[in-house]
């Protein structure tokens, strides 16, 4: 099994920044992607962005070119820093980790609220 556990969100005004961290751990196999996913009130649950373990990243059009995503293999943790935030950012962001075999794991969520 493998635990996910997020940090880092809260509260912050519009332009502002928040840095999301998501640590694993349990039975972590090398080859994995990990990603930040999230889900805004009545809406679906919709990727933020993701990385592999050999640091290939996929963004969502919404995150380019104001978040990034990174990883550290040696903690099994990633971050999402999130910089020129928007009210429309505003969601419960989620954790996930697909194995090379695409069994999923989610973390319990973090919320971040940015106000206008």
């Amino acid at each position: 099994q493998v635990q996910l556990v997020e940090s880092g969100g809260g509260l912050v005004q519009a332009g502002g920044s928040l840095r999301l961290s998501c640590a694993a751990s349990g039975m972590i196999f090398s080859i994995n992607t990990m990603g930040w996913y999230r889900q805004a009130p009545g809406n679906e649950r919709e990727l933020v962005a993701t990385i592999t373990n050999d640091g290939s990243t996929n963004y969502a059009d919404s995150a380019k070119g104001r978040f990034a995503i990174s990883r550290d293999n040696a903690k099994n943790t990633v971050y999402l820093q999130m910089n020129s935030l928007k009210p429309e950012d505003t969601a419960v962001y989620y954790c996930n980790l697909r194995t090379l075999y695409q069994n999923n794991y989610w973390g319990q969520g973090t919320q971040v609220t940015v106000s206008s």
